[in-house]
Order: C-alpha cells, then structure tokens, then sequence
C-alpha cells in the first residue's frame, strides 16, 4: 500500500519591501512521504520570496517533469520555475529550455556548497538561471516549526528574510551563488 501524502494548511502573509508586494495567501501545501519538514518549509520560503497570484506549487516529487513552483503565463507557457534543493544539472538544462527564469533554492549547508561546486561549470552557458542558498541551521530551526496548521509572517528587506510565527523569529541571510 502506498504512502499518502500530508496535507498543511500555512497562512503566509508576505510583506517584501523588495519588491513592492504586500498579500496574505492561505496555501495548502502537500508534503510527499520521502519530503522531510525542512524541505517542505524551504518550498515555503521559495513562495514568499517570488509571491504572485499565479504562483502555484506543482505536483513536485510526484512528477518529474514538474518543478516545486511555476509561474506561467496566459498562454501556458512557464514564465518560472522553482527548484528545491539539488537537482542534476540535466533537470537544470531542461528547466532552462522550458521557462524565461529558473530558480533553485538549495540548503543543507556543507552538502549543497559540494553539490554547487559539482554542477556549476556544466551550466555557464544557461542565462536565465538563478541559485541562491538559505543557511542550514535556519533552515533546521524551520523545520521545527511545521505544522498541519501554521501561520507564517515574512518580511523582505534588503534580500533578507524576517520569518515570524507563534513559535518565535528567525532570520535568513539569502546567499547568491549565481
């Protein structure tokens, strides 16, 4: 029998001086049986950090032609395309053919910075890709704050994220790779 999906249900209310853009959005994000809570909560950050109202989450690990969140136009091409985590440079390529911009939020400290260093002369020639690195221990502290249930304040200012809930504040210093 397979394993099901967990359903939580996040209040993300967004406040990016950055870029202008100040909404609330209840999102209901479906965490697949193999996603960790660190994961699922940096999916999370990717969306208050590229928030529009046709910012969706996708199918993710269920479906490998799916990134973690698209953006995509009236026509249905895809204007961008999120990654979480570390994915091969092959699934990069292939995102950066398909979308106008790629994005890939990676953490996990020491492991990514390797994962980084492995795959980033094999993607000189994309144009439209961004990589940007949220600092393990914030991440981990995160992770602990994942609820079926949540309420998640984010404010950006400066490129960096003041993350608030009822289980405290954390902040998170973007590092841009590419």
């Amino acid at each position: 029998m397979a394993l099901r999906a967990t359903i939580y249900k996040a209040e993300l209310n967004v406040a990016d001086s950055d870029r202008h853009y100040y909404q609330s959005h209840a999102l209901t994000l479906a965490r697949h049986p193999s996603e960790t809570e660190e994961r699922m909560m940096v999916r999370l950050m990717a969306f208050a950090l590229n928030a529009q109202e046709d910012l969706v989450f996708t199918k993710g690990l269920s479906d490998a032609d799916e990134p973690d969140l698209w953006r995509k136009d009236l026509t249905g091409a895809i204007d961008l395309w999120i990654e979480v985590g570390q994915p091969d440079e092959r699934r990069i390529l292939k995102a950066c053919g398909r979308a106008t911009e790629v994005i890939i939020y990676c953490y996990g400290g020491h492991t990514s910075k390797i994962w980084w260093d492995s795959v980033q002369n094999k993607l000189a020639r994309t144009r439209n890709l961004r990589v940007i690195c949220l600092p393990s221990e914030q991440t981990r502290e995160l992770a602990t704050w994942a609820a079926r249930a949540m309420t998640v304040n984010v404010n950006v200012q400066d490129s960096e994220l003041f993350v608030s809930s009822e289980k405290g504040q954390i902040t998170l210093d973007q590092q841009v790779w590419r």
